[in-house]
């Protein structure tokens, strides 16, 4: 148990020295599908000037469903605070997108889920590990990033939406 209690505290720490990775950058342009098979270009990925998050995501991956789903609990009230809309990217390849929206239904996941069954926009975004979570601001520039999720990591998650919808700094995350 005491092994298993560091190697977390490793990954998160991880992930928080990850997060400044790629500040300041912005999206590649890249081509992925909708649910329902369209091409969607991911430079259309956009909020009126609210803050993103983009979380990559895949079936296979427990954390991430797991991640998905409590930001699903509160997403209705997040928007309504901040605007936030948050896009959902899914790494699964072509043999098993077809799976990706009975889940996202049998979930009531609210969020905009592209596929991504090629990989081009994860190894644009330069994404090893998931789940991968980025948070752009109103300009749709990347401020914050984190891998692996814990419980409680959505209330950090929204300390930093906030702040980036008041245009506070966030260096400190």
């Amino acid at each position: 148990m005491k092994r298993l209690s560091i190697i977390l505290a490793l990954m998160l720490f991880t992930g928080v020295i990850f997060a400044q990775d790629h500040a300041g950058k912005t999206l590649p342009e890249v081509t992925v599908k909708t649910i329902t098979g369209e091409s969607f270009n991911t430079a259309d990925i956009d909020n009126d000037g609210k803050p993103i998050i983009i979380s990559f995501w895949a079936l296979w991956c427990h954390p991430c469903i797991k991640e998905l789903t409590t930001i699903a609990d509160v997403y209705d009230e997040w928007q309504e605070e901040t605007g936030v809309k948050l896009y959902a990217i899914s790494i699964d390849d072509a043999r098993s997108t077809a799976k990706v929206g009975p889940l996202v239904n049998g979930k009531a996941w609210d969020y905009e889920v592209l596929l991504d069954p090629n990989g081009d926009f994860k190894r644009a975004m330069n994404v090893n590990m998931i789940p991968h979570t980025f948070v752009l601001d109103g300009n749709k520039n990347i401020v914050w990033q984190h891998t692996s999720f814990a419980e409680g990591a959505e209330l950090d998650l929204i300390e930093i939406i906030e702040k980036v919808a008041n245009g506070e700094d966030i260096s400190g995350h």
